[in-house]
C-alpha cells in the first residue's frame, strides 16, 4: 500500500524530512525542537491504520486529530468523491446552487435536533463558530437590540483559531497573546470536576459552575448575544467531561435570560460521544449548532452552521433594510466536500456505526479503569469513544509535572515504538480513534497506552517529579 503512494529510497525520505524543516510551518509546533528531529513521514492509510515511508503501520489513535470516522481510504467515500470530480469540483453558491449542497443541507436538518432548519456552509470548525457568532450578533441588531453584543463562554474553552473563535476561547497558553485583538466575552467557570475552580466536590456541588453562569447572565441581562459551549466535552482543554445535567442547565439558563445558545459540535458531532450529536443526550437543542471535522468523515475541509427559522427570519427584508447576512467563503458548499459528507452520512446508516459503539465504549472503559490505578494518573475521563488520561507528579496532591518535562509528549512518542500514534494535550493523554476502529486494534491501542505510561513514568529519574500546584 505504501509503495503505491511513495516509491522512494531512504534517501528520498531524508529529502522530504529536510524540505519539511526548510519550508513547512506546522500547527501548534515549537520548531526549535521540531527541527532537531526527523519527522515521521506518513504516505498512506487504510482503515484505522496509517503507513509511513518505510512501510511501518500505526494505529491512528487520534483519528487524524478528531475527524476520521469510518477509516482511511474507505471505498464508498472515495467513490463518491471520484464521481463528483467527474462532474465538477467546485461551483460558487453566490447566485447559484448545486444539487449536493442542497441535499446535504436537507440531510443535516433531518439528522440534527428538531428546530434547526437552515444550514450555512463554510470551511472548518473555526469558520463555523465565526458564522454562528456573527449570526447571533446580527440577529439582535435586526431585533432592535443592538446593546446585545457580548458573549459568554466557559474558561478553558476552545472554539478554533480565527479571531472570533479565539474571542470566545479561553485556553491561556493559546490565546493570551491575542487578547488585544478580541471582542468582549464574559467567562463562566469550567465544569472541571477533577480541578474544580470553585473548590467544590462533584457529589455535593449541585452544578455550582452552572449557577455561576446564571449569575453572569443575570448581571449582564439584556447585554448578552449568546452563550457558546462545547457540549459534554471540552476537548482541547484536556478532554474535560462535563458533569451530568450541566448542558441541560445551560440551555435552561439561556431560556430564562432570553439568550441564544451556540453549541460547538465540531469535535463532538457525528457519533463521537455515543449519539449522533452530543446535545441529544441532555435534550439541549441549541439555537445555533457548529459542525465540521467528522462532517466529511475526515476526508475534506467542510463546515456547517445550523440555525432556527426564528434566527433566519430576522435576516429577511427589503434590500434597503440591509439585513442581508454579509458573510461568505470562496469554497462555501464545495461540491467535493458535500459529496464526501453525503457518503459519510450514508455509511452511518449502511454500517450501523452507532450500533457498533457500545461494545467499543465498554472496552475503552475497562482499560481506563486499570490505567486509573497508576500512581501518576490523577484522573481518567471518558465520554463515548473519547478519553483523556491526566498524568500528575503526585496523585494525592494532584500536583502537575513541570511543563518543561513534557511527560505527556514522551508517553506519546514512546507509543510509536509499538505502532500507535497518539497525541497529548499538555500531560493529558488523548485517545480519540476512528469510530470504525476494530475491537482488536482498540484493545491494542489501550494496551499500548497502558504500557507506555508504565514505562515512561518508571524511567523518569528519581527526584524528577518536578511538579507545581495545579
Amino acid at each position: 500500500m505504501a509503495g503505491q503512494t511513495f516509491k522512494g529510497a531512504p534517501s528520498d525520505t531524508r529529502q522530504i524530512q529536510q524540505w519539511d524543516r526548510q519550508h513547512l510551518w506546522h500547527p501548534f509546533t515549537q520548531h526549535k525542537l521540531w527541527n532537531q528531529s526527523d519527522p515521521l513521514v506518513i504516505v498512506a492509510g487504510q482503515g484505522d491504520m496509517l503507513v509511513d515511508a518505510d512501510d511501518r503501520k500505526y494505529i491512528d489513535g487520534v483519528a487524524s486529530i478528531w475527524c476520521n470516522v469510518h477509516g482511511h481510504n474507505h471505498p464508498h467515500i472515495n467513490q463518491a468523491i471520484a464521481d463528483q470530480l467527474g462532474r465538477i469540483a467546485h461551483c460558487t453558491l453566490l447566485g447559484l446552487t448545486t444539487p449536493n449542497a442542497v441535499e446535504l443541507a436537507r440531510r443535516l436538518v433531518e439528522l440534527t435536533p428538531d428546530g434547526l432548519a437552515k444550514v450555512f456552509f463554510s470551511d472548518d470548525g473555526s469558520t463555523a463558530v465565526e458564522v454562528a457568532c456573527k449570526m447571533a450578533f446580527a440577529y439582535w441588531h435586526h431585533r432592535s437590540q443592538p446593546q446585545r453584543r457580548a458573549f459568554v463562554a466557559v474558561h478553558e474553552a476552545y472554539h478554533g483559531d480565527t479571531i472570533g473563535a479565539v474571542s470566545v476561547g479561553g485556553i491561556e497558553i493559546f490565546h493570551k497573546l491575542f487578547r488585544p485583538l478580541l471582542f468582549e466575552t464574559h467567562r463562566a467557570p469550567a465544569p472541571y470536576c477533577y480541578r474544580c475552580p470553585l473548590g467544590r466536590r462533584p457529589d455535593e456541588c449541585d452544578l455550582a459552575c452552572a449557577d455561576k453562569l446564571g449569575e453572569l447572565l443575570a448581571r449582564h441581562r439584556g447585554q448578552i448575544a449568546a452563550v457558546v459551549v462545547e457540549p459534554l466535552i471540552q476537548c482541547a482543554a484536556g478532554m474535560i467531561v462535563h458533569p451530568k445535567g450541566y448542558l441541560h442547565r445551560v440551555r435552561r439558563l439561556c431560556d430564562e435570560h432570553d439568550v441564544l445558545l451556540i453549541a460547538d459540535e465540531v469535535a463532538t458531532g457525528f457519533g463521537r460521544t455515543g449519539t449522533m450529536f452530543a446535545c441529544e443526550q441532555e435534550d439541549a437543542i441549541p439555537d445555533l449548532m457548529c459542525l465540521s471535522k467528522g462532517l466529511t468523515g475526515g476526508y475534506l475541509p467542510l463546515a456547517a452552521t445550523l440555525t432556527t427559522d426564528r434566527i433566519y427570519n430576522a435576516f429577511l427584508g427589503d434590500m434597503d433594510e440591509q439585513k442581508t447576512f454579509y458573510h461568505g467563503h470562496t469554497y462555501t458548499g464545495n461540491a467535493l466536500g458535500c459529496a464526501a459528507a453525503l457518503a459519510n452520512i450514508e455509511l452511518f446508516e449502511r454500517e450501523q456505526t452507532l450500533a457498533q459503539l457500545p461494545a467499543k465504549i465498554d472496552c475503552m472503559r475497562r482499560h481506563l479503569a486499570k490505567i486509573a490505578e497508576h500512581d501518576n494518573v490523577g484522573d481518567v475521563r471518558q465520554c463515548g469513544l473519547v478519553a483523556g488520561i491526566e498524568l500528575v507528579a503526585d496523585g494525592a496532591s494532584r500536583k502537575l509535572f513541570a511543563y518543561g518535562q513534557q511527560v505527556g509528549a514522551k508517553v506519546c512518542m514512546h507509543a510509536r515504538r509499538y505502532g500507535v500514534i497518539i497525541r497529548p494535550l499538555a500531560d493529558v493523554i488523548v485517545l480519540f480513534p476512528p469510530l470504525s476502529i476494530s475491537m482488536e486494534h482498540l484493545e491494542r491501542l489501550m494496551s499500548v497506552t497502558t504500557r507506555c505510561i508504565d514505562e515512561v513514568l518508571a524511567d523518569l529519574p528519581a527526584g524528577r517529579a518536578d511538579g507545581y500546584e495545579g
